[in-house]
């Protein structure tokens, strides 16, 4: 865990994991919330259809967000460790900071493929319980979207948090966002 830890301190790979997360992890929630509300208004209910569309849709961002940070999270490191060895006018390779340029890219990739997909799957839990036949207060598609609501609502509190701001203010900004994109759902299938 500290040489873990050292490797972040080298290369500030917390900030940029931090912001993968949130980023892709409101990409995840909002792009279930947009598939569950596209769903409500086409009335359907079936309800594996709905699962295995949003699981789809969950997967194909975690693997979409887990390459595409992997790949380029590589080429900066390379850059940033030859850059490094050019000014020092020696080999890194086996150094930290020819670890943490092997490693880190590795953890923001886990970061920026994870987010979205946990977030999906949290999401989609109610239909997975209303699909097993557990009976639910409300129906599985609205209890989804009020998880939705709620998991970006945390992610704009967190943002509060890290920015030092209102994380109430910082949350209902995030929950603008997913509210005014629901409204654009319906402005456009109702058009």
């Amino acid at each position: 865990m500290e040489q873990v830890k050292l490797l972040l301190r080298i290369t500030r790979t917390e900030d940029i994991a931090r912001r993968y997360f949130v980023v892709n992890g409101f990409d995840g929630a909002l792009t279930m919330l947009g598939l569950i509300i596209g769903f409500l208004i086409s009335s359907s209910e079936n309800i594996d259809v709905i699962i295995n569309v949003c699981l789809g849709a969950a997967i194909a961002l975690g693997v979409s967000g887990m390459s595409s940070a992997y790949v380029s999270e590589v080429a900066e490191r390379k850059r940033a460790l030859d850059k490094l060895e050019e000014a020092m006018v020696t080999d890194l390779q086996n150094s930290a900071h020819g670890q943490a340029s092997r490693w880190m890219p590795i953890l923001v990739a886990l970061v920026n493929g994870l987010a979205p997909l946990i977030i999906s799957l949290l999401i989609l839990i109610p239909l997975w319980l209303a699909g097993a036949g557990t009976v639910l207060p409300l129906p599985p598609l609205h209890l989804a979207i009020i998880i939705a609501l709620f998991l970006i609502f945390l992610l704009g509190v967190f943002l509060g948090r890290i920015a030092g701001t209102s994380w109430l203010r910082s949350g209902i900004q995030t929950l603008l966002v997913a509210l005014l994109t629901i409204s654009l759902i319906y402005l456009i299938e109702k058009s």
